[in-house]
């Protein structure tokens, strides 16, 4: 142990040539039953000590990570099964890159190849992609080393973020060998391009290893480290139980822990790269898994042609449209490249076949894929040539690239009118084949009620496909839309555009269920400055109980210095880590926040959460104690319960920006008489906090009366929802606010504004961060509270009129027959004034009533 540690003191301090020092430290610590973690410096476990660094990446040793279950894994077939013990199984993350955006070593530098150096076991698709794969200590050391020297490449645009070393336990190694032995696993091709269909390559096989005359071969760099080759062995690692290796793990931690700990900080573990995923319930039985009833692998196979200029963009295009459909847990998306359609056993274990080609389909394998119906397969067809049954592809030029109306219908359950952009063709029965089409249909809504979707029964096994002729995979923010008439058209349908697809899938027999909502995570203590820290934490001190909880009507905060996964959250009770240097997220970055955030006290106080139910509760236990100087913010990636005006609740998918901010006004002044107020001026500092940025003045973020941010007046980005408690002279007021920033879907966002607009006017506007766009907005709503302090609604009603949706605006008053009025302003109160027909002025309340945009009604707000 002396030695390991004086090794590991020299090398954190010194350390030179990292292939020769990863490959020594590998070998050294192998038996001890540790991973070994290549990554980035923010995704280090937190568990780890950094044994080397290099250009952002770090080499750490930590405790030991193990895979004891393979539901969620899909198996490549490898016969004989045969796991070398002088061999490592490790776990490599990685991310889609486009090949033009691919990063590249110079040219000096010696670029090694994932796929020489390793034999897939397994994959897990997703973000990341994750593959499991066993090497020799020199051939994974070399990956180490290449990868912490940027240059390690893997194929098919994947770019690796992450190499963790893991411990299969038995129960695993025995489902690998068992299912290699039967034959029952899906046959996948490692390469992520093809068809997950073909068996690995056997190259690693042949030689020595493949009769198990020798695990290793020594490399050069390492010959004074080499170990006596020793004879394979089937199935066997260190056990969890055995005392020599638990022993050797406890003294070998304890010394890198030594070792490293003089300079080289702590940093958090990131949890979305957990080797595990969601938990053992979410578990799908490999021979059938949800909305799959036929016993196949949950496989469906993208087919975008033989790869011309265009076909990555439409991959990722189709990727992203059936990840927001169907749950990806369940179902797998794989690419299936021409070759791959012609040759490989891909149908047996197709769930859903998608045929996305532009160009014309090679007759051979436009026969597969009939071949494949009439097995009882299932196929969607978006926009591409393939005709099916008697049904053939008319072109129609007047109707290429433009937005049409689309009457889809769902035969006993209405239909659904949206705005979609169409192909140019259409279909058209054969002569003489009177066809009886499915339940599914869909046609545009002119002279002809042209056919552009069709569903089809094939075959006598239950094979079926949809064929579409409108382009359901296409977003509205596409080069290919012309016009801003046409993206407003798109994007104001684009809710109706997922509910036909979810059909359209759900037809073909894919649940597109609901998802489960995310884990709970805990709250983050951040600062604003660092000068608030300390009297923050001697106020905690005088306020916390005995366990360091501040307890409130809705929930128990308990602040602790650090957490562990194994801590209980819920909704009433959330622990609040206060020792937070190395705080990092993915979302969330504290420095932007800071370099935004121009205010004398608002938002200085931060509860970051990457989930919670909602920020309204999240200050519910500070909001009356804390000093007014100390300005407390509470801001989440996701919430899952949030909140609304009235019953309503606010869905926010990844990507939006949500917050409660604590503002405390006094009674006695001009804000005070006018609460009403308080959610106009947070409204208008969303839309300021965007269109005050150089160069940004003509996004057009509007707001709505009482309290919405719209896009134009047609849809709506985002809400303020404000509660308040008057204690003696002051008014308490949280002012919780999500607006959409980087989530186009299901209906718009920000930076989809903000990328029409440099579309139509050849401009290079920078897309927006949700962190950065909240330190903005508080920072305007403090300004705001200032100015209408000093002289009242005069001070800002210029600007908000500036913004706002309504001006001139005729509605009708209760239902579309109702007494027509036009809308005037606010009233001193900030409540909406219309003027009637007879010339009263009379005034609506936002708590009684609602502003139907849609229809230009004011109405009573339904109980």
């Amino acid at each position: 142990m002396l030695i390991t540690l004086c090794y590991l003191y020299l090398w954190a301090r010194w350390g030179r040539r990292p292939a020769a020092l990863v490959r020594s430290t590998v070998r050294r610590l192998r038996a001890s039953r540790c991973s070994f973690t290549f990554c980035g410096a923010a995704a280090r476990p937190g568990d780890a000590r950094v044994c080397f660094s290099r250009g952002g990446r770090v080499f750490c040793v930590g405790e030991s990570q193990s895979i004891d279950n393979l539901n969620k894994w899909v198996l490549f077939l490898v016969s004989p099964f045969v796991l070398e013990a002088e061999h490592i199984a490790f776990v490599t993350e990685s991310i889609w890159v486009q090949g033009d955006r691919l990063p590249g070593p110079s040219a000096s530098e010696a670029i090694v190849k994932w796929s020489d150096c390793c034999l897939p076991l397994a994959c897990r698709p997703g973000d990341p992609y994750q593959l499991i794969a066993e090497a020799s200590v020199d051939d994974f050391s070399r990956l180490g080393a290449a990868f912490m020297e940027d240059r390690l490449q893997m194929e098919n645009g994947l770019v690796p973020q992450k190499i963790v070393s893991v411990h299969l336990q038995d129960s695993a190694l025995q489902e690998l060998e068992d299912q290699a032995s039967s034959g029952r696993a899906p046959v996948l091709q490692p390469n992520a391009e093809l068809s997950p269909e073909m068996e690995p390559s056997g190259d690693r096989r042949d030689g020595p290893e493949a009769s198990g005359a020798c695990a290793s071969k020594p490399s050069r760099d390492s010959a004074e480290d080499s170990e006596p080759c020793a004879p394979a062995r089937h199935r066997h690692l260190h056990l969890s139980s055995c005392h020599e290796c638990l022993e050797l793990e406890s003294s070998t931690i304890e010394s890198v822990r030594f070792a490293s700990a003089e300079n080289i900080p702590e940093l958090p573990y990131d949890a979305s790269s957990s080797l595990e995923g969601a938990s053992d319930e979410l578990s799908l039985e490999r021979e059938g898994r949800r909305g799959n009833a036929t016993g196949k692998a949950p496989n469906i196979l993208l087919y975008v042609g033989s790869g011309s200029q265009d076909a990555p963009g439409l991959l990722q295009q189709v990727q992203a449209l059936l990840a927001n459909c169907v749950d990806t847990d369940s179902y797998l998306l794989y690419p299936l490249s021409e070759d791959s359609a012609r040759r490989d056993p891909w149908p047996d274990s197709c769930l859903l076949l998608v045929i996305a080609a532009r160009e014309p389909i090679p007759e051979d394998v436009h026969g597969r894929f009939t071949a494949y119906l009439e097995q009882g397969g299932k196929v969607l067809s978006l926009s591409s040539s393939f005709r099916l049954g008697g049904w053939r592809v008319a072109s129609k030029a007047a109707l290429q690239r433009s937005v049409q109306n689309l009457v889809f219908s769902k035969v006993g359950r209405g239909d659904v009118k949206l705005s979609a952009l169409s192909s140019g063709c259409v279909y058209k029965e054969a002569p003489g084949e009177p066809l009886c089409p499915g339940r599914l249909q869909g046609h545009l809504e002119n002279e002809d009620k042209d056919r552009v979707i069709v569903q089809v029964p094939f075959g006598v096994h239950g094979g079926e496909a949809v064929l579409c002729q409108v382009h359901l995979e296409v977003p509205a923010s596409t080069s290919v839309v012309r016009t801003q008439e046409e993206f407003n058209l798109l994007k104001s349908s684009n809710i109706r555009r997922y509910e036909v697809l979810k059909e359209i899938l759900t037809a073909l027999g894919l649940s597109c269920d609901a998802r489960e909502a995310p884990a709970l995570t805990p709250l983050y203590l951040l600062t604003a400055t660092e000068e608030i820290r300390d009297p923050l934490m001697q106020w905690l001190g005088r306020h916390v109980d005995a366990e360091g909880v501040i307890k409130s009507r809705k929930l128990s905060l308990k602040f602790v210095s650090s957490y562990t996964p194994e801590g209980e959250i819920s909704p009433s009770s959330i622990p609040v880590v206060t020792d937070t240097e190395a705080f990092s997220s993915e979302h969330f970055n504290l420095e932007l926040y800071r370099q935004n955030l121009q205010t004398k006290h608002l938002g200085k106080i931060i509860l970051f959460a990457e989930v919670t139910s909602t920020t309204m509760s999240l200050l519910d236990g500070l909001m009356f104690e804390v000093p007014q100087e100390m300005g407390l913010i509470a801001i989440a990636v996701r919430q899952t319960e949030g909140k609304g005006r009235g019953p309503n609740s606010w869905l926010s998918p990844l990507g939006c920006a949500l917050s409660t901010v604590l503002v405390a006004i006094p009674l006695r002044s001009q804000l005070g008489q006018r609460i009403p107020f308080v959610q106009h001026l947070m409204s208008l500092a969303i839309v300021e906090a965007v269109r005050s940025i150089p160069e940004y003045q003509d996004i057009n973020l509007r707001v709505k009366w009482p309290n919405d941010i719209y896009y134009s007046d047609l849809m709506k980005v985002g809400g303020v929802l404000v509660n308040s408690t008057l204690m003696g002279e002051t008014f308490y007021i949280l002012i919780g606010f999500g607006f959409n920033v980087t989530n186009s879907n299901p209906t718009i966002c920000i930076n989809d504004l903000i990328e029409e607009y440099n579309k139509q006017h050849r401009a290079e506007l920078k897309p927006l961060r949700a962190d950065c766009v909240i330190a903005r907005a508080v920072t305007v709503l403090e300004r705001l509270i200032d100015t209408f302090q000093d002289r009242g609604p005069d001070g800002v009603l210029p600007l908000y009129y500036r913004y706002w949706v309504h001006s001139g605006q005729q509605v009708r008053l209760g239902s579309a027959e109702g007494q027509k009025v036009w809308i005037v302003g606010l009233d001193d109160l900030g409540f909406l004034q219309v003027h009637q027909e007879g010339g009263e002025v009379v005034t609506v309340h936002p708590d009684g009533n609602s502003f139907d945009m849609l229809r230009n009604l004011i109405l009573p707000k339904r109980q």
